[in-house]
């Protein structure tokens, strides 16, 4: 391996519903990263959570699967920082590592358990930190972080599982009287629209809530935001962060929701947006704003309603680690805005090592 090029891990599968997703951006991703500048390992993630080094011709990109079989298990070191590679003797050999970019949504890879596990071994990681990805993944807690530096917003209930199965009438009654027809009911903590339904009347709420507890202990429901454009913007940078050209979703269905977002394209994504200019440079500032307030860092993408009447902007929510899928917007907003995929796989790694850097300035002794 060239002493010149970036040691790189990309970490993909994992154990949430949003483990297709996750193989389907780091197909995407292979395809377009600058083999000039990287050597990379490919370690995937079991549904069950077993870590293995995956060979890029694997029939894993071909399943959308990452599964047990003979390949290597891969371990975290926390002695030295790095990985190890399981021999066949039952020894272990050191991979080397620069940066691992965690390609990974939802629970256990995009909820800042990973970044914790990478951050103990002394690893670089691309994306936010701990809390910007645990505050991120978490819609309950999201909305309180927006509330605090009032971003604007729908309003919103928050109904545990256990409440729901237990007190179902009180819970229907609460909603119905604080929220109004339609609401859209989602699992706190998970992406991808994985578990969002739309609901028109009660007997819709209790099957979207059913749904939504299939998949988490906490559900949002949500105030439908009427007569408003589906908007996006992307978000860059460390410091000093930069947002992206906005872009407008128009979903074949009721809303955009997973089938749309990953299978069927049907969706019209419009980039630039068909919004003013000044809601358009409104949505950039608040994404802006949105990305601080949850503490994020590399990359992020907010999403967004706004008013075709008055052209205001209500802040829906981020997404700590967007899918990087042919159709996703986030690498499709800044190839708009003139960066495109493989720098902007350059720029997310300088990023993670810069935020690394400024972490090893940081005394743990008095």
């Amino acid at each position: 391996m060239s002493e010149s090029k970036r040691q790189l891990v990309v970490l993909f599968g994992g154990q949430s519903a949003e483990h297709e997703v996750s193989v389907t951006s780091a197909r995407s991703m292979l395809g377009e990263i600058d083999r000039q500048r990287y050597d990379i390992t490919l370690v995937g993630i079991t549904r069950d959570g077993k870590w293995i080094q995956v060979d890029e011709s694997s029939n894993i990109f071909a399943s959308g699967k990452v599964e047990s079989d003979a390949s290597a298990t891969i371990l975290v070191d926390h002695g030295e920082g790095g990985l190890l590679r399981e021999r066949p003797d039952g020894g272990f050999d050191k991979v080397q590592v620069d940066v691992v970019f965690p390609l990974l949504h939802g629970p256990h890879g995009e909820d800042g358990t990973v970044q914790g596990l990478l951050e103990l071994a002394g690893i670089a990681t691309v994306g936010s930190g701990v809390a910007g990805s645990a505050v991120g993944m978490d819609k309950e807690l999201t909305k309180r972080v927006f509330r605090a530096e009032r971003l604007p917003q729908v309003e919103y209930a928050t109904i545990r599982r256990a409440r729901w199965r237990q007190r179902a009438e009180a819970v229907l009654i609460e909603l119905e009287g604080r929220l109004g027809w339609p609401m859209f009911v989602k699992p706190a903590r998970l992406g991808s629209s994985v578990g969002v339904n739309r609901a028109d009347d009660r007997d819709s709420l209790c099957a979207a809530l059913d749904e939504a507890a299939r998949f988490d202990t906490k559900i949002i429901v949500e105030a439908a935001a009427m007569n408003c454009a589906e908007v996006e913007c992307a978000v860059l940078g460390h410091e000093d962060p930069i947002a992206s050209v906005v872009g407008e979703v128009v979903p074949a269905g009721d809303f955009y929701d997973y089938e749309a977002k990953y299978v069927s394209d049907d969706a019209d994504l419009r980039i630039p947006a068909q919004i003013s200019d000044e809601a358009a440079a409104e949505v950039q500032r608040l994404a802006i704003g949105a990305f601080r307030a949850v503490g994020a860092s590399g990359l992020a993408r907010v999403d967004f309603f706004v008013n075709h009447d008055d052209g205001s902007v209500i802040v829906n929510e981020i997404n700590t680690m967007p899918g990087f899928t042919p159709i996703s917007m986030y690498p499709k907003l800044w190839a708009e805005s003139v960066i495109p995929y493989s720098e902007l796989i350059d720029r997310l790694i300088e990023f993670a090592i810069a935020r690394h850097d400024d972490k090893l300035d940081t005394s743990y002794e008095r």
